[in-house]
């Protein structure tokens, strides 16, 4: 790396704290215009996707990419939990018809359907087990995808007015398992998507139109009502502390954690008394 505005096309891995930081430099004074940090990303990132829950940020992204790199912009990667609203399964076929993008959905591993999933893990495990369910839905499919297409960059669509965790979001991150995290949109506000959306016609979930400011899973989101503030408002209402589903949380930590619980529950099933063939019970 020679300088803090001429990097290696594409960068060569893992980067050093000092690289990180210029780029975090050099990108820093380009952010208010994502569609530069994105020709950059481009230009510079290693084996790129770009990860999406076709949130309103990501939607720009995407089509700010599409007139960066048209005909060849950085693959989508979809993970499908199994529970989200039909009308996200709608844009997700919009964009695709819109954009002529290539979508590559994960969804938990061993199941097509939510009963696949509650039949393997239980019901309403976002209650029993609200960590393990991240891992298990957003996580763990985000590592096999990331594995499975050789991924070694993304661009995510977070911003730093969204607050909780990503208040200090900068340009460029390096995660636990070493992937490079691009986050083109970090400095705009939800007034500048709101303001591209509207003069690029850009095509947005249905259920904004129904009250919902951000859009997860149908049992985690709701409509915000009155004096709600905060750009997710309605995400986990009645969890003051969640900011974060788990792509973005360390993997390797929830990984461990996973691997604990599930050797327990397994010790705990071993120690049940089993019924001798033919044996009456006393009732």
């Amino acid at each position: 790396m020679s300088s803090a505005s001429t990097f290696d096309k594409p960068l060569r891995l893992p980067l050093t704290e000092a690289d990180l930081d210029a780029i975090n430099a050099h990108l820093s004074t380009i952010s208010s215009e994502p569609q530069k940090v994105l020709a950059w990303g481009v230009e510079h990132l290693p084996n790129l996707y770009q990860t999406t829950a076709f949130g309103l940020t990501g939607l720009v992204a995407i089509d700010m990419l599409s007139k960066i790199a048209p005909g060849h912009a950085p693959p989508l990667i979809f993970l499908d939990t199994l529970y989200h609203f039909q009308e996200t399964h709608d844009l997700v076929e919009e964009v695709k018809k819109r954009y002529g993008q290539t979508v590559h959905v994960f969804r938990p591993e061993g199941c097509e359907t939510a009963q696949d999933f509650e039949t393997k893990h239980g019901e309403k495990l976002w209650e029993a087990n609200e960590e393990k369910y991240d891992y298990l839905v957003k996580a763990e499919p985000a590592q096999r995808a990331y594995r499975d297409l050789h991924v070694q960059s993304v661009i995510t669509g977070r911003r730093a007015s969204q607050g909780g965790d990503r208040a200090s979001l900068q340009p460029l991150e390096v995660d636990a398992t070493g992937m490079l995290k691009l986050n083109p949109l970090c400095a705009w506000t939800l007034a500048d998507i709101e303001k591209y959306m509207g003069e690029n016609n850009v095509p947005r979930n249905a259920l904004y139109a129904q009250g919902y400011k951000s859009v997860g899973d149908w049992h985690s989101t709701q409509k915000s009502g009155a004096g709600d503030s905060g750009e997710r408002a309605g995400r986990w209402a009645d969890k003051a502390d969640k900011t974060e589903c788990g792509l973005h949380k360390d993997f390797f930590a929830m990984k461990k954690k996973a691997k604990m619980e599930a050797e327990l529950a397994a010790q705990a099933q071993a120690q049940i008394p089993m019924a001798a063939p033919g044996a009456v019970s006393a009732t």
